[in-house]
């Protein structure tokens, strides 16, 4: 192989030995994409490539410097991208071994915007752009890849994380079941030489994820699923009228009737499968699917929001109330989203807040329908992870009696302190609707809110990024309707407010070192929502409160201002990804249980995967773009 010192032009492509050929490939298939990409296109990136060294120091690619010409993907060692001024601010980011850089420039056909620094002895192999375009041409693995990185590592990860929480789930129900008993139909199969037209057809009428195909005798060939389409058929510009045994995925794994559901848990964990085919003396009689494993679990939203509708005392409550945690379990192991097991476990959260509301409401004898019962923080957000405690407040009418005052004050110590009985912790700073301050007049929040906005002191500052996220939950919803217009008025009118909103979030920063590389704790440790989530959700506050959008949720935020913003919606939506992704790692260790209980948003960086340590730092380097954005718009 030839390698050529740093600065050297890389016109010469190497054509490696077949026995290093092999080395090489294998070396590749341990990253992304080409794990996932075919043989002969891993070895047109092979000998297209021309490996480089660079001594620790020694600069890559600098703004000065004419449009990228080459790709890089480091073999061995480290590459830092230094932002101007920002490596002496936290601003730098490392490129470890596996990373493929700069493949924005190189896509946009421009010079680079950072100087990219050898941290210590490190080979590369550097792709020409005119190769890098030609080989996305033929793979659309890598030009998926290329056009999606984050959103692909991100996938992954999410793969990684279902495998590992499907064994663990599984593990913990009977499923010593034969899987003669989960099959309930004949699989739908075809032949090889079906088309794919009539195959895809099938699957479409009969609502189905999977077609299996088999020989003359029954005997299973090979397996296409709906997972499977997108890449094999449609990116891959396959006609309808191909025979399925072109795109068909083989091996095809399967298992015979006297297996177990949890042989075939194991066996979709193993190789990431959702579908395996069942067969008895070989020939196959049916197919057993992911969803027909996790319906043993006996487990469903709908299960638990009937149970929260359902009590009829607080006992009843807290019984269902401790189901919410193995829900979330649950939907970890099915792939579910960390966005989307926020909102259900927040919509569960919710169901139980109104169902106590309702019994104890009665049992006061308070009429719900004169006040506001309010959600504040990562709950009005629908944002909230499994450890979370209390956040709530009460506006009430401004007519209100003295007496009946005190009567809803007591109605609403009753409701804190039922939901603290169901695993909801009593705030520590008090934000509740029982404390006095957080049971208020519509008048008095008016007054109140008003005046955070007008001094901006630290502590008013404090409270809005609180209180300033409420949602209505039950009552009179016109009282939150109210209060927010006048809020979202009086912020936009007070420029130094949402200054100094920016100055206090940007106090936070991503734990990265100068040089790009995670800072950990003197236990190993990083606090996922102070360094991660916080600065997202602080971030999406203020440019919410600044273009008047009403969303409280961080997502909706985001997507709303990146365009007014002008930012891309690659750029946005990554900001999004970056958020959720922090939020399900906050997921991931309160559901395993964190090193330390009183720290349950510390994550230990040593026990990430490689794709979760990428991505970790991904996201922390898009954290840092969103407040570079914020110091130009507001320290001024």
């Amino acid at each position: 192989m030839t390698t050529l010192k740093a600065g050297l032009p890389s016109s010469r492509p190497f054509s490696p030995s077949a026995s290093l050929l092999v080395n090489m490939r294998q070396e590749l298939a341990r990253h992304m994409p080409f794990e996932r990409m075919a043989a002969p296109d891993i070895e047109f990136f092979l000998s297209h490539c021309v490996q480089q060294y660079f001594a620790p120091g020694e600069v890559l690619l600098e703004p000065a410097g004419p449009p990228v010409r080459d790709i890089f993907f480091i073999r061995r060692g480290a590459v830092t991208r230094e932002q101007g001024s920002a490596v002496m601010a936290g601003g730098a980011f490392e490129f470890e071994l596996g990373d493929m850089f700069p493949v924005a420039a190189a896509m946009a056909q421009r010079t680079v915007s950072a100087v990219y620094r050898a941290s210590t002895d490190s080979f590369v192999l550097a792709l020409p752009v005119e190769a890098m375009r030609e080989l996305a041409g033929r793979s659309p693995v890598f030009a998926d890849f290329l056009n999606r990185r984050i959103t692909i590592f991100l996938q992954l990860s999410r793969e990684a994380l279902q495998a590992a929480y499907a064994t663990q789930a599984l593990a913990r129900y009977p499923l010593d079941k034969p899987l003669c008993e989960l099959v309930s139909q004949a699989a739908v199969t075809c032949t090889a030489n079906t088309s794919l037209r009539e195959a895809l057809g099938s699957m479409h009428q009969q609502h189905l994820g999977s077609i299996l195909v088999v020989d003359a005798g029954g005997v299973p060939e090979g397996i296409l699923t709906r997972h499977d389409v997108l890449g094999r058929v449609t990116l891959a510009g396959v006609g309808l009228e191909t025979p399925i045994r072109e795109v068909m995925v083989r091996p095809v794994y399967t298992l015979t009737e006297r297996h177990s559901a949890q042989d075939a848990a194991l066996l979709m964990s193993r190789h990431g499968l959702r579908h395996v085919p069942v067969t008895r003396q070989g020939v196959a009689i049916g197919m057993v699917s992911e969803r027909d494993l996790f319906a043993l679990q006996k487990l469903s939203l709908r299960q638990v929001s009937m149970g929260l509708r359902g009590a009829t005392d607080l006992e009843g409550v807290k019984q269902v109330a401790h189901e919410v945690r193995r829900f979330a379990r649950s939907l970890l192991a099915q792939g579910v989203q960390a966005r989307q097991i926020t909102e259900l476990i927040s919509q569960l959260n919710d169901l139980l807040t109104q169902r106590l509301l309702d019994m104890l409401s009665r049992l006061h004898e308070v009429d719900l329908s004169t006040m506001c019962w309010l959600a504040l923080g990562s709950e009005g957000r629908s944002e909230q992870t499994v450890a979370t405690d209390q956040d709530n407040a009460l506006i009430l009418a401004d007519d209100i009696g003295t007496a009946q005052h005190a009567a809803v004050l007591g109605f609403a110590q009753a409701v804190n302190n039922a939901l603290d009985a169901c695993g909801y912790p009593l705030c520590k700073g008090g934000v509740m609707a029982g404390n006095p301050g957080c049971c208020m007049t519509l008048s008095q929040w008016r007054e109140r809110f008003c005046g955070w906005i007008a001094h901006g002191s630290p502590t008013d500052l404090l409270n809005a990024n609180i209180y300033f996220d409420f949602r209505y939950l039950a009552g009179d919803a016109r009282l939150a309707q109210s209060l927010r217009a006048e809020m979202g008025t009086a912020a936009r009118s007070t420029p130094r407010f949402l200054k100094q909103l920016a100055l206090n979030a940007l106090a936070h920063k991503a734990p990265l070192s100068w040089l790009g590389g995670i800072v950990v704790d003197a236990q190993g440790l990083v606090d996922l929502k102070l360094q991660g989530t916080m600065i997202l959700v602080d971030a999406a506050r203020l440019y919410a409160l600044a273009q008047g959008v009403e969303a409280t949720s961080t997502r909706e935020r985001l997507l709303a201002v990146g365009p007014v913003l002008g930012a891309t919606p690659a750029e946005y939506e990554a900001w999004v990804g970056a958020f959720e992704f922090f939020q399900m790692l906050r997921l991931r260790v309160q559901i395993d249980g964190p090193v330390r209980p009183d720290r349950p948003n510390h994550l230990e960086v040593a026990r990430l995967n490689q794709i979760d340590r990428r991505i970790l730092k991904e996201s922390w380097r898009l954290t840092q773009s969103v407040q570079q954005r914020m110091q130009l718009d507001y320290e001024r």
